[in-house]
This record gives structure tokens, sequence and C-alpha cells, in this order.
């Protein structure tokens, strides 16, 4: 088994001429936790979205778990168990908390999503939507719509229903976007938790979680990778630190010793 379980190779989107992702060659240690930032604009969820085929690029390669997944469509993607959340919250605000999670495990059933069906023939998910419910700190919400949740407990569904299509790696769309610091706190503990046996690549602006929660990182900017390493050596590096000017510039090498 190799120790990388993602990789690309060139990889490029180009639309109508504007290079949004540029010759990105990028590798993912199995069982790691890994790090994309990079300014606004910078193209990070443009390469997110081509990693899980929502686009399809301009030209170059994606290989995934020794695969070649360049020309698969999404749905493919996640069936080998490469699966992701979304920037915005994902989740049916009218379901409950526990059929949120029941959906995304009725993969199981062959894609056979079961909304007209009797509530009985779908119970026999609820052992297991309940223990994901608990992996992720929900228990006590199962019966609460998922409309009704704060939004770091959304986040946190989101993350459940991710875990129930038993990925082997996660993509991450910036979980900690718009929470309070408490939230935040939960959320990286969270990714910490279920990353545990499975491999996490991540958007985040946030610069203290990645510090926090990556084993390396890869900069990009202008849809190119300016830097790659484990955060002490990315935050001293000074095209990083040129990127995020001003006050972010201040964020990326805050807390790192001279």
């Amino acid at each position: 088994m190799s120790d990388t379980i993602l990789e690309t190779n060139g990889l490029t989107k180009e639309f109508m001429g504007f290079v949004a992702v540029g010759d990105v060659s990028l590798k993912v240690r199995r069982g790691s936790i890994h790090g994309l930032i990079g300014p606004n604009g910078a193209g990070k969820t443009t390469c997110f979205n081509l990693l899980t085929k929502f686009l399809q690029p301009t030209r170059g390669s994606i290989t995934y778990d020794g695969r070649d997944i360049t020309k698969l469509k999404p749905a493919q993607v996640a069936r080998l168990g490469l699966v992701r959340s979304f920037q915005i919250s994902a989740v049916f605000p009218h379901l409950t908390v526990l059929e949120n999670v029941r959906v995304a495990l009725q993969r199981q059933r062959g894609g056979s999503f079961d909304f007209w069906r009797s509530d009985s023939l779908l119970r026999q998910f609820d052992d297991r939507a309940r223990a994901l419910l608990a992996d992720v700190g929900l228990t006590g919400y199962e019966t609460l719509t998922a409309g009704e949740l704060p939004y770091g407990r959304k986040r946190a569904l989101e993350i459940a229903t991710t875990l129930a299509m038993e990925p082997q790696m996660m993509l991450l769309d910036e979980p900690t976007a718009g929470m309070t610091h408490e939230d935040v706190d939960r959320i990286v503990a969270l990714v910490k938790r279920v990353a545990v046996g499975r491999t996490v690549l991540l958007v985040e602006h946030n610069l203290k979680v990645v510090s926090g929660l990556c084993d390396t990182i890869t900069v990009l900017t202008r849809g190119r990778v300016l830097a790659e390493g484990d955060y002490q050596s990315v935050a001293r590096n000074p095209e990083v630190i040129a990127a995020y000017l001003g006050s972010e510039a201040h964020t990326v090498t805050e807390g790192v010793p001279a």
C-alpha cells in the first residue's frame, strides 16, 4: 500500500482563458491531516471541486488510492471513499438530526433513497445513526430538525453525514468558517477525533486552526502552489508572509518560535 493516498500532477482548470488552478502537483500522505490554505481567490475551493469531480480539469491528472480518477463523476469518487463537506452547511433543514444521518446511511441500500417509504423500513439504520451522532457530540439532539441547530452544531451534523459514507479520505471545506471561538474549539477537537484511521484534506482560513491540526500545509496563491511543509516552515516563508498582507501576515507568523 502506497504512503500517498491522493496525488495530482499538473492539475489545471481554466475558465475562458482565466487560470483558476494552474499546474498544481499535490501529494497527500495516507493517515495525515493536510491543510490547503491561501488568500481569498487563491483557488482552494476550485481545487477541491476538481478533486471531488464537481469540475473537470482542463488538463492534468488525479490519482486516488492508486487509481486514476481524473475522468470519474462525483458519485463514483464518493463510492471509492473520497467524500467531501461543503463551505456552506449542506443538511436537510426540515428533517430531524437523526433523519439527516439516516438518509446518508441509506447508501448501504445501494443508492435507494426511500423518502416515500414507511419509517419502520429505515429504522434498521437508527442505531448506527445514533452512534455517529455520539461521535460528533450530538447525542440528545436527535429529534430536533436540522434547521433548529446552532451553526456550529450544523457543521458537526454535516461531518456525521460525511462519516456515514464510510470515507477513507475526508475533504473538509472551511469547517470552522463563521463560528464562535467555542464552536471552533469543538470542531477542531472533532476533526482530530474523526481523523483517526482516516486521511483528511481541509481548506481553512483560520491559521491557528491549521497550526493545531495539520501535519502538512500547502499554500496556494493565484491558483498555484507557493509553498509546502509543516506549519513552522511555511509560516517563516517570506513569500507566504507577503501573500498574507497586513494583519493576515501577522497571523501567519504569530506563535511561531524565533
